[in-house]
């Protein structure tokens, strides 16, 4: 090993969160905001078993409450090292994720109402393989003033040191404890955790971006050689991309845990909050209703020399309603997207009468958590074509007879072509949001930047998209692989500015602006999946500060108004794509576009 920290092995902490009660009823005339010092409790930096600290806190304030009151936990600025096998444990599915059911958690806030967490500029810095933070069941919660971090990320940044016929010679980071195994592989270990790499992200060790066409690197480290003076030969890994200074972020594709979930909660808010690091998304909230996310940070730790922030999305929002608000915020350096909004299309499995229904959820990193309720309204659509039917109904009820399928009842009869023969997607039409992504950064990122799939109101506007790796905006729409739903029918782009987006080559990468829904059969579609009305889409005011020629790109909308953009072009880097045209549609209608 390279440093003096050891590879301890992960002990499931046999401590359960404990149920708590219902939601506090109204507020009453009495009602007040009290605030609690975490410090009287024993929670303070340094100090061990912080989770277990914590939740007996918690405990002790709700006792401590009359109904209605607010109540505001305040933490003393420091650092505070929370370890799984000390941490309470949660049961949770979590969305977009690898779905290891048992989390070690380092704050758990399960049915509250009025809280707040104010961490005075303190970091919450995590062990091993762990969920830092747990909102469930949960209203009016807000988190402000605080960091969440990693001492050992699972992705470890190498720089390259020399790249000749010998391959690569590079030197890890001070932070990545290291060695060469016995079987010749490069490997790096934390507590409770041991990983090899094969992929990885380059990024320019000037600038930080993403060096242009490379994507996903694959990379050979078999026979690698420990120099004796801090670096690795790695013979085999070729790539004359890679010139020396290159840091290059090694990871796999795992996805245990993000920084933050939050479960069927209502009116939760995220004020001057930083994610330094997950190996998951940086905050995932699913079933809820009402998210504010204002001074969110999703950031390499640059004073540990960082290149990459989370291993997966900065934010990711599954079947939620009311509106979600996401403003003045920063998102750099991800593995993945900034923001990805969408519903979940079950897959219709069995028909059993003409009211009922067999639905199962269909990825593997989708599962167990609610998806409908008795009174929602449901969609259909035909996978093969997605081809939406005219035909909505309500539920009557609705049993989950496992983690992955519901036997669901609708009010009305169906119609005799749905069935599990041809291939149908359900989508909940009421767990379906409004959308507000305004004064934002993206920028340095691998993949997309923002990805919207929500039929109501969605507005993106004044950010800036600086070097995504892939497309800036996505919409995609998908009842075949990822299984996201929805349909697009009312959305503004505008006063955005896009800096040397699209430098790589990932999925849906047509343009800077990609409309994409992943239809199979496009020529037996007969209507557009996308859009519906003469402006459903407003594409306006927005600055393509480009090397490349693709702009907006669109497939099976109805209903596009492109006017007022500009563009600039430079030479910053060589133009590649194998889409020449700045603007490209197919299976589209309505489509009002001024020149550029």
């Amino acid at each position: 090993m390279k440093t003096s920290s050891k590879n301890l092995l992960l002990r499931t902490a046999a401590i359960v969160c404990a149920a708590a009660p219902l939601y506090f009823s109204s507020a009453t005339s009495e009602a007040a905001e009290r605030t609690f010092r975490m410090e009287a409790y024993g929670v303070r930096p340094g100090a061990d078993s912080l989770s277990v600290r914590i939740d007996r806190a918690l405990r002790s304030i709700r006792a401590s409450l009359k109904k209605g009151d607010r109540a505001v936990v305040k933490f003393q600025r420091g650092t505070y090292r929370f370890r799984p096998e000390e941490s309470v444990v949660r049961e949770l599915y979590i969305s977009n994720h690898d779905q290891p059911v048992q989390h070690p958690t380092a704050f758990c806030i399960e049915a509250w109402e009025n809280i707040t967490v104010d961490g005075s500029g303190a970091e919450f810095l995590c062990t091993g393989r762990m969920l830092p933070f747990a909102i469930s069941k949960s209203r009016n919660v807000t988190l402000r003033h605080l960091s969440i971090d990693f001492d050992v990320p699972h992705i470890s940044q190498v720089e390259v040191v020399r790249n000749d016929e010998g391959g690569i010679r590079f030197r890890p980071s001070e932070e990545v404890n290291w060695r060469v195994n016995d079987a010749g592989r490069f490997e790096a270990q934390g507590e409770g955790w041991a990983m090899t790499y094969n992929t990885g992200i380059a990024f320019d060790g000037t600038h930080r971006y993403i060096v242009p066409q490379t994507a996903d690197l694959w990379i050979d480290m078999t026979d690698c050689r420990d120099e004796g003076n801090g670096e690795v030969t790695a013979p085999k890994w070729t790539d004359a991309r890679l010139k020396p200074g290159t840091r290059v972020a090694l990871r796999s594709y795992a996805r245990p845990a993000p920084a933050i979930v939050v479960t069927e909660s209502e009116g939760v808010s995220l004020r001057e909050f930083t994610v330094y690091y997950a190996e998951g998304m940086g905050l995932v909230a699913q079933r809820s209703e009402n998210l504010h996310l204002n001074g969110f940070r999703v950031v390499p730790n640059k004073a540990k020399g960082r290149y990459f922030s989370t291993q997966a999305d900065a934010t990711h929002f599954v079947q939620c309603k009311g509106n979600i608000l996401v403003e003045n915020s920063m998102f750099d350096g991800m593995m993945d997207d900034a923001i990805n909004v969408h519903g979940v299309y079950l897959r219709v499995r069995e028909r059993q009468d003409d009211h009922t229904l067999r639905l199962r959820f269909e990825h593997n990193q989708a599962y167990g958590y609610t998806w409908g309720n008795a009174g929602d309204t449901v969609a259909f659509v035909r996978s093969a074509t997605m081809d939406a039917l005219p035909h909505r109904n309500v539920i009557s009820s609705i049993r989950q007879e496992s983690p992955y399928e519901f036997l669901v009842r609708f009010r009305d009869a169906l119609p005799a072509s749905i069935d599990a023969t041809e291939g149908y997607g359900a989508e909940n039409l009421t767990w379906t949001p409004s959308v507000t992504f305004r004064r934002c950064t993206v920028r340095n990122n691998r993949a997309r930047g923002a990805l919207f799939s929500s039929p109501r109101a969605t507005v993106c506007e004044d950010n800036t998209f600086d070097h995504t790796s892939g497309t800036a905006i996505l919409l995609c729409g998908d009842c075949n692989g990822w299984y996201e739903s929805g349909a697009v029918r009312h959305l503004t782009i505008r006063r955005n500015r896009f800096i040397n987006a699209l430098t790589s080559l990932y999925q849906f990468t047509s343009a800077i602006i990609s409309i994409y829904p992943e239809i199979p059969n496009l020529k037996a579609s007969t209507t557009c999946f996308h859009g519906g009305t003469p402006d459903a889409i407003r594409i306006e005011d927005n600055v393509f500060e480009t090397f490349d020629a693709p702009l907006i790109y669109a497939k099976s909308t109805d209903g596009i108004v492109i006017r007022g953009n500009k563009v600039k072009r430079n030479h910053d880097f060589e133009a590649f794509h194998p889409n020449q045209q700045p603007l490209l549609f197919e299976h589209c209608k309505r489509v009002e576009a001024q020149d550029f």
